[in-house]
């Protein structure tokens, strides 16, 4: 369980089910795996009718916002984000990271039936840019890692309420108002979970809730980030403690897969989609301008009686991180494009290509950010 709790190893695990995903989905045994993907496991006497893929990427990754709620709100209460003085600098560069992909999205795509992919490049995936740098960050001070779990949780919220707002088709009013009270519940008892009978009922009732969240039309997942932001400090760290194997060692691998399972389109590169360079440049451009301008914005309004300040030189390097979008952004593609497949698979290809990019780029800046702490600290 170890290894799977490691930033490190979730990084290239969720990198090597990505390719393996886009591989096999170009073998002879691409058209039997997307025939499982698109097998029917439906639920009729729940009103659930969904395939395996519609599993993974409203079940399984309810899970994983679930996990990213609970470290929202313990960065809220004990940890980076607990003060405004805090907060300043990764809030801002948060949103400045959404701002300016966002824009250059819309710049590039002017198609009014396209540019609904905006939220696309507006994603940071935690586990990937944590995971870059753990493997080459070592030497950077503790609060260069401080400030990219910030930007990336903040992040995380912003990527909440969009698919909220902007992915909810069909509100159906009834079950949205049903699954608050079960929310309640849920967060009373998470104060009480002492015995097995309270944790089996804490289960039910997560599950109602997801259940009741996607029979109201909004996207499944906010079920979890509404159940991780409810539960009781002490039971939502250890709950937390015991599903992130089970998040970085299967459910982020086989989203991963899922979603980067595409048949590569025959096309040339003349022939791609706007939406597919709009995310190649948005992501790894996009987020390094919009982190790093956000950041420096904050710390020029904060001042003096603001934060300490964070070297420039520190904040380029996680900005470069932060445009590696991967699963959000593999999710955000699925919404955006659920009824056109064929931009829907470029959007992909662009979100793995991008992530790739935005990771060589944070890589390479964080690898030389660490050489001159090491630097330093030898002539120290």
């Amino acid at each position: 369980m170890k290894i799977l709790r490691s930033e490190r190893y979730a990084a290239f695990l969720l990198l090597g089910a990505a390719i393996l995903g886009v591989i096999l989905a170009n073998t002879a045994w691409g058209p039997a795996l997307q025939n499982a993907k698109d097998f029917p496991l439906d639920i009729p006497w729940l009103g659930l009718h969904l395939t395996a893929g519609d599993w993974v990427k409203d079940g399984l990754l309810a899970v994983f916002f679930f996990i990213a709620a609970i470290e929202l709100r313990h960065e809220l209460a004990h940890g980076e984000l607990d003060s405004a003085r805090k907060a300043l600098v990764p809030t801002v560069a948060a949103v400045g990271g959404v701002i300016v992909p966002a824009i250059i999205f819309l710049i590039v795509v002017r198609d009014p039936a396209l540019s609904v992919g905006w939220p696309i490049p507006t994603a940071t995936d935690i586990a990937f840019a944590l995971g870059a740098l753990a493997l080459v960050g070592r030497a950077l001070p503790s609060r260069v890692r401080a400030l990219l779990l910030a930007l990336a949780v903040i992040d995380d919220l912003i990527a909440i309420i969009i698919i909220a707002a902007f992915f909810t088709s069909d509100l159906q009013p009834i079950p949205l108002l049903v699954a608050v009270p079960v929310v309640l519940l849920f967060g009373w008892l998470s104060g009480r979970a002492r015995s097995a009978p309270i944790v089996a009922l804490l289960i039910v009732l997560g599950i109602t809730t997801w259940v009741l969240v996607h029979l109201s039309g909004i996207h499944a997942t906010i079920a979890g980030v509404a159940l991780g932001l409810i539960m009781a400090g002490k039971s939502a760290g250890k709950t937390r403690h015991a599903l992130e194997p089970v998040s970085n060692g299967f459910i982020l691998p086989v989203f991963a897969f899922a979603a980067a399972f595409v048949a590569l389109p025959a096309v040339g590169i003349a022939d791609l989609s706007p939406v597919f360079w709009a995310i190649v440049i948005a992501l790894p451009v996009g987020k390094l301008i919009g982190i790093t301008g956000g950041a420096v914005i904050a710390t020029a309004i904060a001042g003096r009686g603001g934060p300490k300040g964070i070297p420039l030189g520190d904040i380029v390097a996680v900005a470069g991180l932060g445009g590696i979008g991967f699963t959000v952004s593999l999710l955000m593609n699925e919404l955006a494009y659920a009824h056109d497949h064929e931009i829907a698979v470029q959007g992909t290809l662009a979100v793995l290509v991008a992530s790739v990019i935005a990771a060589v780029i944070g890589v390479s800046l964080t690898a030389a950010r660490s050489r001159h702490y090491r630097s330093g600290r030898a002539k120290a």
